[in-house]
């Protein structure tokens, strides 16, 4: 309660979503609808209330709807980002001093600027792969409910990992740490932990399951090479997490955890460093995706040469081995007919906001710039299992965003949305936030 209440404070702080306006008409100059590879030029969308209620050729009005004119602009369904960590940020100094001295009441009215600044980039839909589990849950309602602005969200709460894995807040300090209340209530030891902590993350309101089945790089002392989860409480937790309709997203940078993820039916995995081709035949056999998360591989490789400081002990050595993999798994996992969703793993390496810098990365390694986009749309949507979000079709929301120029020429159009609706909202307008 006192956490609602944090958000509750701060989101008297931001200006309430606008209300929806009823009947509205979109006039787009080019259209990228999210689905396949056709630009339309010249399009009307239809909207009544939050959803889209059909596409007409050539610029239509309707009676009693207002007309919205894009037609110099690129519109595009509004933007997914499936790796994210809202409720993080940067925060200069020491990590450990950070980790051991900011509260959970600093994360929740953080969040609140987080989740705003991410809307205002175009990003009208985030899967949280990973925070303190009462904050992301209760920020998710309240922008349900229309209290803070911010995009709707997916949410996984606590990262499940073993003891002494990526994600035990232990690692590396005074083993007395341990004994907090509730730093170890993300560690799972044995196929029933695992049960029993997704049966309570389900109660607890989260939407799918993260899991550690390696080590990570921002993590002090594991090894991302590492298989660190046992494969019976993977299977435990894929099967526990699907019997309850949610999905799994593993964290795996070694060959030996994504392969033993992917076999045992997680839905995706994050990061993939170390997959080679026998790893792409079976994300290929399962129907797994790849979350490759350039953004922050090219951050901490920056930050661990220029500045090893601002990191945990380890963290900028392992940067350095990790990191200048993730082009050439992304490049190779593409052409192996890998599906990719979009995802920046955006904490404080990065800004929130600046999510859509992913896009250049992508395409750097090789991915054309229509599939870099589809992977934040409409292939970004199917991995969230959601037929609401990431097309611009009849009986989506009304989420879409709008850039000058032509972003299959130039994908880094996207870094400077001119335009986002929400659910027929529209909170920027002309380059400038409604909010």
């Amino acid at each position: 309660m006192r956490k609602l209440a944090c958000l509750a404070l701060a989101a008297t702080m931001l200006a309430s979503v606008p209300a929806h306006a009823g009947d509205v008409v979109v006039h787009a100059g080019r259209l990228i609808d999210g689905a396949g590879d056709a630009v339309r030029e010249k399009v009307s969308i239809l909207i009544h209330d939050d959803r889209i209620t059909g596409i007409e050729a050539g610029f239509i009005t309707r009676p009693g709807a207002a007309v919205l004119d894009l037609s110099d602009k690129t519109v595009l369904p509004g933007l997914i980002d499936t790796h994210d960590h809202i409720t993080h940020g940067f925060h200069p100094g020491d990590p450990i001093r950070n980790a051991v001295t900011r509260s959970d009441f600093q994360r929740a009215i953080d969040a609140t600027a987080y989740a705003r600044a991410t809307l205002l980039a175009g990003f009208t839909s985030v899967r949280d792969c990973g925070g303190e589990t009462a904050v992301v849950v209760a920020l998710k309602r309240e922008i349900a409910e229309g209290a803070v602005p911010g995009p709707r969200l997916w949410v996984a709460g606590s990262a499940l990992g073993p003891t002494g894995g990526h994600g035990d807040g232990a690692n590396g300090l005074n083993p007395e740490i341990a004994e907090i209340p509730h730093i170890a209530d993300n560690l799972v030891d044995g196929a029933d932990d695992a049960r029993r902590t997704v049966r309570r993350l389900h109660r607890e309101g989260v939407d799918l399951i993260k899991i550690m089945p390696s080590g990570g790089v921002m993590s002090i002392g594991d090894n991302p090479d590492w298989q660190l989860m046992s494969d019976d409480e993977i299977k435990a937790v894929v099967e526990t997490a699907h019997a309850l309709g949610m999905k799994v997203a593993a964290h795996a940078h070694g060959k030996q955890a994504i392969d033993h993820a992917i076999t045992l039916g997680v839905d995706s995995i994050e990061h993939g460093s170390f997959g080679d081709a026998g790893s792409y035949k079976l994300y290929k056999q399962y129907g797994t995706y790849l979350v490759p998360t350039m953004l922050v591989g090219d951050k901490v490789y920056q930050r661990a040469k220029t500045h090893p400081e601002q990191l945990n002990p380890s963290t900028a050595d392992k940067a350095l081995h990790v990191a200048p993999v993730l082009r050439k798994n992304l490049h190779d996992a593409y052409l192996a007919g890998v599906k990719i969703a979009f995802g920046t793993d955006t904490f404080g390496m990065s800004v929130h906001g600046e999510n859509a810098q992913e896009f250049a990365l992508m395409v750097e390694a090789g991915m054309k710039p229509m599939d870099a986009i589809r992977a934040a749309t409409g292939v970004a949507a199917e991995l969230l299992g959601s037929k609401d979000v990431g097309r611009v079709e009849a009986g989506r929301f009304a989420d879409l965003v709008a850039v000058d120029g032509d972003p299959l020429q130039d994908v880094r159009r996207l870094e400077k949305v001119s335009f986002v609706m929400k659910g027929g909202a529209v909170v920027k307008q002309s380059g400038k936030s409604t909010l």
